[in-house]
Protein backbone atom coordinates (compact mmCIF):
# COMPACT_ATOMS: atom_id res chain seq x y z
CA UNK A 1 0.00 0.00 0.00
CA UNK A 2 1.17 3.51 -0.77
CA UNK A 3 2.35 5.83 1.98
CA UNK A 4 -0.97 7.42 2.86
CA UNK A 5 0.70 10.26 4.73
CA UNK A 6 1.97 11.52 1.36
CA UNK A 7 -1.64 12.40 0.48
CA UNK A 8 -2.56 15.14 2.98
CA UNK A 9 -6.09 16.41 3.39
CA UNK A 10 -6.91 19.48 1.29
CA UNK A 11 -6.03 22.78 2.98
CA UNK A 12 -8.74 24.88 1.31
CA UNK A 13 -12.03 24.71 -0.54
CA UNK A 14 -10.22 25.26 -3.84
CA UNK A 15 -7.88 22.36 -3.09
CA UNK A 16 -10.94 20.23 -2.30
CA UNK A 17 -12.44 21.12 -5.68
CA UNK A 18 -9.15 20.24 -7.34
CA UNK A 19 -9.06 16.96 -5.42
CA UNK A 20 -12.50 15.98 -6.69
CA UNK A 21 -11.84 17.11 -10.25
CA UNK A 22 -8.55 15.23 -10.25
CA UNK A 23 -10.58 12.07 -9.68
CA UNK A 24 -13.08 13.09 -12.42
CA UNK A 25 -15.87 14.06 -10.04
CA UNK A 26 -17.54 17.26 -11.24
CA UNK A 27 -18.66 19.02 -8.05
CA UNK A 28 -20.09 22.44 -7.31
CA UNK A 29 -18.52 24.74 -4.73
CA UNK A 30 -21.16 24.12 -2.07
CA UNK A 31 -20.33 20.39 -2.01
CA UNK A 32 -16.60 21.11 -1.95
CA UNK A 33 -17.13 23.49 0.98
CA UNK A 34 -19.04 21.03 3.17
CA UNK A 35 -16.60 18.23 2.27
CA UNK A 36 -13.64 20.43 3.20
CA UNK A 37 -15.26 21.30 6.55
CA UNK A 38 -16.10 17.66 7.21
CA UNK A 39 -12.46 16.66 6.71
CA UNK A 40 -11.07 19.54 8.77
CA UNK A 41 -13.53 19.17 11.64
CA UNK A 42 -13.45 15.35 11.62
CA UNK A 43 -17.22 15.24 11.39
CA UNK A 44 -19.23 12.70 9.39
CA UNK A 45 -20.65 13.98 6.11
CA UNK A 46 -24.37 13.26 5.74
CA UNK A 47 -25.41 13.23 2.06
CA UNK A 48 -29.08 13.16 1.15
CA UNK A 49 -30.66 13.13 -2.29
CA UNK A 50 -32.44 11.10 -4.93
CA UNK A 51 -31.00 7.78 -6.02
CA UNK A 52 -28.42 8.07 -8.78
CA UNK A 53 -27.20 11.63 -8.17
CA UNK A 54 -23.67 10.57 -7.17
CA UNK A 55 -23.74 10.38 -3.36
CA UNK A 56 -21.95 7.04 -3.09
CA UNK A 57 -19.46 8.12 -5.74
CA UNK A 58 -18.28 10.96 -3.49
CA UNK A 59 -16.94 8.46 -0.94
CA UNK A 60 -15.30 6.38 -3.66
CA UNK A 61 -13.66 9.44 -5.18
CA UNK A 62 -12.47 10.64 -1.78
CA UNK A 63 -10.81 7.30 -1.06
CA UNK A 64 -9.19 7.25 -4.49
CA UNK A 65 -7.99 10.85 -4.33
CA UNK A 66 -6.52 10.49 -0.84
CA UNK A 67 -5.18 6.99 -1.55
CA UNK A 68 -7.01 5.54 1.43
CA UNK A 69 -8.91 2.27 1.75
CA UNK A 70 -12.67 2.44 1.27
CA UNK A 71 -14.74 0.46 3.74
CA UNK A 72 -18.39 0.21 2.74
CA UNK A 73 -21.30 -0.74 4.96
CA UNK A 74 -24.23 -1.38 2.63
CA UNK A 75 -27.35 -0.93 4.72
CA UNK A 76 -30.50 -3.02 4.36
CA UNK A 77 -33.59 -3.90 6.36
CA UNK A 78 -32.68 -6.21 9.23
CA UNK A 79 -29.00 -5.21 9.39
CA UNK A 80 -27.69 -6.09 12.85
CA UNK A 81 -24.52 -5.87 14.92
CA UNK A 82 -23.19 -9.27 13.84
CA UNK A 83 -23.34 -8.24 10.18
CA UNK A 84 -22.20 -4.65 10.62
CA UNK A 85 -19.73 -4.65 13.51
CA UNK A 86 -18.37 -8.03 14.53
CA UNK A 87 -19.16 -11.63 15.30
CA UNK A 88 -17.29 -14.55 16.78
CA UNK A 89 -16.01 -17.48 14.74
CA UNK A 90 -18.12 -20.00 16.62
CA UNK A 91 -16.94 -23.05 14.67
CA UNK A 92 -13.27 -22.29 15.41
CA UNK A 93 -14.11 -21.55 19.04
CA UNK A 94 -15.78 -24.96 19.44
CA UNK A 95 -12.77 -26.71 17.93
CA UNK A 96 -10.49 -24.83 20.35
CA UNK A 97 -12.64 -25.84 23.33
CA UNK A 98 -12.72 -29.51 22.30
CA UNK A 99 -8.97 -29.58 21.72
CA UNK A 100 -8.34 -28.08 25.17
CA UNK A 101 -10.73 -30.56 26.77
CA UNK A 102 -9.06 -33.44 24.94
CA UNK A 103 -5.69 -32.35 26.30
CA UNK A 104 -7.10 -32.29 29.83
CA UNK A 105 -7.17 -28.51 30.15
CA UNK A 106 -10.52 -27.73 31.77
CA UNK A 107 -9.73 -24.41 33.42
CA UNK A 108 -12.90 -22.51 32.59
CA UNK A 109 -11.42 -19.03 32.92
CA UNK A 110 -8.47 -19.95 30.73
CA UNK A 111 -10.78 -21.50 28.12
CA UNK A 112 -12.95 -18.38 28.06
CA UNK A 113 -9.92 -16.13 27.68
CA UNK A 114 -8.61 -18.24 24.81
CA UNK A 115 -11.80 -18.42 22.78
CA UNK A 116 -12.83 -14.79 23.28
CA UNK A 117 -9.66 -13.32 21.86
CA UNK A 118 -8.75 -11.36 18.72
CA UNK A 119 -7.86 -14.65 17.08
CA UNK A 120 -11.54 -15.62 16.82
CA UNK A 121 -12.98 -12.17 16.21
CA UNK A 122 -14.46 -11.61 12.75
CA UNK A 123 -14.29 -7.90 11.95
CA UNK A 124 -17.17 -6.46 10.00
CA UNK A 125 -17.15 -3.01 8.30
CA UNK A 126 -17.72 -0.88 11.43
CA UNK A 127 -14.90 -2.52 13.37
CA UNK A 128 -12.63 -2.42 10.31
CA UNK A 129 -13.28 1.30 9.97
CA UNK A 130 -12.11 1.85 13.54
CA UNK A 131 -8.86 -0.02 12.95
CA UNK A 132 -7.06 2.72 11.00
CA UNK A 133 -3.70 4.03 12.17
CA UNK A 134 -2.75 7.72 12.43
CA UNK A 135 -2.48 9.16 8.94
CA UNK A 136 -4.02 6.01 7.47
CA UNK A 137 -7.64 6.22 8.57
CA UNK A 138 -9.97 4.76 5.92
CA UNK A 139 -12.95 6.35 4.23
CA UNK A 140 -15.98 4.73 5.86
CA UNK A 141 -19.09 4.74 3.65
CA UNK A 142 -22.39 4.02 5.40
CA UNK A 143 -24.53 3.63 2.31
CA UNK A 144 -28.33 4.03 2.21
CA UNK A 145 -28.78 4.37 5.96
CA UNK A 146 -32.52 4.91 5.47
CA UNK A 147 -32.89 1.22 4.58
CA UNK A 148 -32.07 0.13 8.15
CA UNK A 149 -34.39 0.33 11.14
CA UNK A 150 -34.25 2.86 13.96
CA UNK A 151 -32.61 0.41 16.38
CA UNK A 152 -29.50 0.13 14.22
CA UNK A 153 -29.51 3.86 13.61
CA UNK A 154 -29.44 4.37 17.40
CA UNK A 155 -26.51 1.96 17.69
CA UNK A 156 -24.51 4.13 15.30
CA UNK A 157 -24.67 7.04 17.74
CA UNK A 158 -21.82 5.62 19.84
CA UNK A 159 -19.74 5.12 16.72
CA UNK A 160 -20.28 8.63 15.40
CA UNK A 161 -19.96 10.33 18.79
CA UNK A 162 -16.82 8.71 20.17
CA UNK A 163 -15.60 6.51 17.30
CA UNK A 164 -15.54 3.50 19.53
CA UNK A 165 -17.44 0.25 19.88
CA UNK A 166 -17.96 -1.94 22.94
CA UNK A 167 -17.51 -5.71 22.68
CA UNK A 168 -18.66 -7.28 25.97
CA UNK A 169 -16.04 -10.05 25.92
CA UNK A 170 -13.13 -7.74 25.01
CA UNK A 171 -14.11 -4.29 26.24
CA UNK A 172 -14.20 -0.98 24.40
CA UNK A 173 -12.24 -0.63 21.16
CA UNK A 174 -11.44 2.97 20.27
CA UNK A 175 -9.87 4.15 17.04
CA UNK A 176 -6.45 5.78 17.01
CA UNK A 177 -7.65 8.16 14.30
CA UNK A 178 -11.30 8.61 13.28
CA UNK A 179 -12.22 7.36 9.82
CA UNK A 180 -13.49 9.78 7.19
CA UNK A 181 -17.20 9.00 7.42
CA UNK A 182 -19.67 9.51 4.56
CA UNK A 183 -23.32 8.63 5.18
CA UNK A 184 -25.82 8.49 2.33
CA UNK A 185 -29.61 8.27 2.33
CA UNK A 186 -32.24 8.31 -0.40
CA UNK A 187 -34.77 9.74 2.07
CA UNK A 188 -37.16 6.80 1.99
CA UNK A 189 -37.61 7.60 5.68
CA UNK A 190 -36.45 10.37 7.97
CA UNK A 191 -33.21 9.87 9.91
CA UNK A 192 -33.37 10.84 13.59
CA UNK A 193 -32.13 14.30 14.56
CA UNK A 194 -29.74 12.83 17.16
CA UNK A 195 -27.71 11.23 14.38
CA UNK A 196 -27.93 14.20 12.03
CA UNK A 197 -26.58 16.52 14.74
CA UNK A 198 -23.32 14.59 14.70
CA UNK A 199 -22.85 15.23 10.99
CA UNK A 200 -22.44 18.01 8.47
CA UNK A 201 -25.34 17.94 6.02
CA UNK A 202 -25.52 18.39 2.25
CA UNK A 203 -28.35 17.81 -0.21
CA UNK A 204 -26.97 16.37 -3.46
CA UNK A 205 -29.20 17.55 -6.28
CA UNK A 206 -29.32 16.68 -9.96
CA UNK A 207 -26.64 18.63 -11.86
CA UNK A 208 -27.48 21.52 -14.14
CA UNK A 209 -26.99 21.10 -17.89
CA UNK A 210 -23.44 22.50 -17.99
CA UNK A 211 -22.22 20.26 -15.19
CA UNK A 212 -23.96 17.19 -16.60
CA UNK A 213 -22.38 17.81 -19.99
CA UNK A 214 -18.98 18.00 -18.30
CA UNK A 215 -19.71 14.71 -16.53
CA UNK A 216 -20.35 13.00 -19.87
CA UNK A 217 -17.17 14.54 -21.30
CA UNK A 218 -15.15 13.03 -18.46
CA UNK A 219 -16.91 9.69 -18.08
CA UNK A 220 -17.65 8.97 -21.75
CA UNK A 221 -14.92 10.91 -23.58
CA UNK A 222 -15.53 9.04 -26.85
CA UNK A 223 -19.13 10.33 -27.08
CA UNK A 224 -19.93 12.66 -29.97
CA UNK A 225 -20.15 16.27 -28.78
CA UNK A 226 -23.48 17.01 -30.44
CA UNK A 227 -24.94 13.73 -29.20
CA UNK A 228 -23.80 14.54 -25.66
CA UNK A 229 -25.54 17.92 -25.80
CA UNK A 230 -28.76 16.30 -27.03
CA UNK A 231 -28.57 13.65 -24.30
CA UNK A 232 -28.22 16.26 -21.59
CA UNK A 233 -30.98 18.43 -23.03
CA UNK A 234 -33.32 15.43 -23.27
CA UNK A 235 -32.64 14.23 -19.72
CA UNK A 236 -32.92 17.72 -18.24
CA UNK A 237 -36.42 18.03 -19.74
CA UNK A 238 -37.27 14.47 -18.74
CA UNK A 239 -36.64 15.38 -15.10
CA UNK A 240 -39.31 18.08 -15.34
CA UNK A 241 -41.98 15.42 -15.88
CA UNK A 242 -43.84 13.67 -13.08
CA UNK A 243 -42.32 10.23 -13.55
CA UNK A 244 -42.26 7.40 -11.05
CA UNK A 245 -38.44 7.58 -11.10
CA UNK A 246 -36.57 10.21 -13.07
CA UNK A 247 -33.13 9.24 -14.39
CA UNK A 248 -30.08 10.10 -12.32
CA UNK A 249 -26.54 10.89 -13.36
CA UNK A 250 -25.70 7.18 -13.46
CA UNK A 251 -28.38 6.69 -16.14
CA UNK A 252 -27.06 9.69 -18.08
CA UNK A 253 -23.62 8.08 -18.23
CA UNK A 254 -25.11 4.70 -19.15
CA UNK A 255 -27.20 6.19 -21.97
CA UNK A 256 -24.25 8.11 -23.39
CA UNK A 257 -22.17 4.91 -23.29
CA UNK A 258 -24.94 2.84 -24.90
CA UNK A 259 -25.55 5.31 -27.72
CA UNK A 260 -21.81 5.53 -28.36
CA UNK A 261 -21.64 1.74 -28.58
CA UNK A 262 -24.39 1.95 -31.21
CA UNK A 263 -22.29 4.50 -33.15
CA UNK A 264 -24.99 7.16 -32.84
CA UNK A 265 -24.02 10.77 -33.52
CA UNK A 266 -27.44 12.29 -32.88
CA UNK A 267 -30.78 11.40 -31.29
CA UNK A 268 -33.87 10.49 -33.30
CA UNK A 269 -37.30 9.24 -32.12
CA UNK A 270 -36.58 5.63 -33.06
CA UNK A 271 -33.28 5.59 -31.13
CA UNK A 272 -34.94 7.14 -28.08
CA UNK A 273 -37.70 4.52 -28.17
CA UNK A 274 -35.28 1.62 -28.65
CA UNK A 275 -32.93 2.63 -25.84
CA UNK A 276 -35.30 4.22 -23.32
CA UNK A 277 -34.89 1.21 -21.01
CA UNK A 278 -31.37 2.43 -20.26
CA UNK A 279 -32.86 5.62 -18.78
CA UNK A 280 -36.17 4.53 -17.25
CA UNK A 281 -36.79 1.45 -15.13
CA UNK A 282 -40.58 1.43 -14.73
CA UNK A 283 -42.98 0.34 -17.47
CA UNK A 284 -45.47 3.16 -16.90
CA UNK A 285 -42.70 5.72 -17.38
CA UNK A 286 -41.39 3.92 -20.48
CA UNK A 287 -44.88 3.69 -21.99
CA UNK A 288 -45.44 7.41 -21.47
CA UNK A 289 -42.22 8.37 -23.24
CA UNK A 290 -42.70 5.81 -26.03
CA UNK A 291 -46.23 7.02 -26.79
CA UNK A 292 -45.18 10.39 -28.16
CA UNK A 293 -43.81 12.26 -25.15
CA UNK A 294 -40.26 11.32 -26.11
CA UNK A 295 -40.65 12.71 -29.65
CA UNK A 296 -42.08 15.96 -28.27
CA UNK A 297 -39.17 16.38 -25.86
CA UNK A 298 -36.67 15.63 -28.63
CA UNK A 299 -38.23 18.28 -30.86
CA UNK A 300 -37.90 20.82 -28.03
CA UNK A 301 -34.26 19.88 -27.48
CA UNK A 302 -33.41 20.30 -31.16
CA UNK A 303 -35.26 23.62 -31.29
CA UNK A 304 -33.38 24.88 -28.23
CA UNK A 305 -30.03 23.84 -29.72
CA UNK A 306 -30.83 25.48 -33.06
CA UNK A 307 -31.82 28.70 -31.31
CA UNK A 308 -28.57 28.68 -29.34
CA UNK A 309 -26.40 28.29 -32.46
Amino acid sequence: MADLKSRPLPASIDETLDLLEGADYVADRSLATVLFLSLRMQRPLFLEGEAGVGKTEIAKVLAKALDRPLIRLQCYEGLDVSSAVYEWNYAAQMIEIRMDEASGDTDRKKLEKNVFSEKYLIRRPVLEALSGKPGKAPVFLIDELDRTDEAFEAFLLEILSDFQVTIPELGTIKTEEPPLVVITTNRTREIHDALKRRCLYHWVDYPDAARELEIIRRKVPQANQRLSAQIVGFIQKLRELELFKVPGVAETIDWASALTELDKVALDPETVSDTIGVLLKYQDDIARISEGEGARILDEVKADMKAAE
